[in-house]
């Protein structure tokens, strides 16, 4: 749960948008928690990828796989327990995660 709630301060950090912060324990068998946040250009995604990355690194917290570039519009971070997904506002759309995980509790929302 630290890593999801550093992930969602990191990119508030970076101001990226609608940052939402899902309890998937329920709802998904690869992970526990699911951040989603939006981006409102390719520099921002890859700076919020990049400070989440490097800020997670500093305290010796590698991801088992990131993907993704930011023309893309779409990058995911994935730490075993908890997967970051960071979307351009048009992709966040067309995939609409939350939907997939209606039934995951939404334990913090930053609009």
């Amino acid at each position: 749960m630290e890593i999801a709630r550093r992930a969602v301060e990191l990119a508030s950090d970076k101001q990226a948008e609608d940052v939402i912060l899902l309890d998937a324990r329920q709802a998904a068998s690869y992970t526990d928690y699911i951040v989603i946040c939006s981006a409102e250009s390719d520099r921002q995604l890859d700076a919020i990828h990049r400070e989440i990355l490097d800020n997670l690194k500093k305290n010796s917290i590698l991801p088992y796989k990131s993907e993704g570039s930011s023309d893309s519009g779409w990058m995911l971070v994935d730490y075993i327990g908890v997967v970051i997904h960071i979307f351009s506002r048009e992709l966040r759309d067309y995939y609409n995660l939350e939907s997939v995980f209606e039934k995951a509790p939404r334990l913090l929302t930053i609009q």
